[in-house]
């Protein structure tokens, strides 16, 4: 049975979808973009961007009782590559020397126009 993770310390979803999802155990977080929740706004600078996306996902695993230890899995969507040693600066601030598994990926566009979006799974 699923339960639907939800907490007002991270931005609201901006579509028809939730913060995250816990099934079996596992806690499936939807992209975070880097909105800040109590201003609804967001940084143009990427590094600010990365933080703030961590921040949420954060926040949202909090929500659901879990330690940012378990993290298992990381998919980190940017917009340019040419940003990957700035937002790898931020990131290994997040995780230190337990790192999750990670996929990072360009796209050629992000919700909001937002240069970075970050999504985790994690195990309780």
């Amino acid at each position: 049975m699923k339960k639907i993770i939800f907490t007002e310390e991270a931005p609201a979803a901006i579509g028809p979808y939730s913060q995250a999802i816990e099934v079996n155990g596992m806690v499936y977080t939807s992209g975070q973009l880097p909105i800040d929740y109590k201003t609804g706004l967001m940084s143009d600078d990427v590094e600010v961007q990365t933080e703030q996306s961590l921040k949420n996902v954060f926040a949202i695993l909090k929500a659901a009782g879990v330690d940012p230890e378990n993290v298992i899995k990381t998919t980190v969507f940017i917009k340019d590559m040419n940003d990957f040693p700035r937002i790898n600066k931020v990131y290994e601030t997040f995780f230190q020397g337990n790192y999750p598994a990670r996929s990072c990926v360009e796209v050629a566009r992000l919700p909001k126009d937002a240069l970075v979006e970050i999504e985790v799974v994690a195990c309780k």
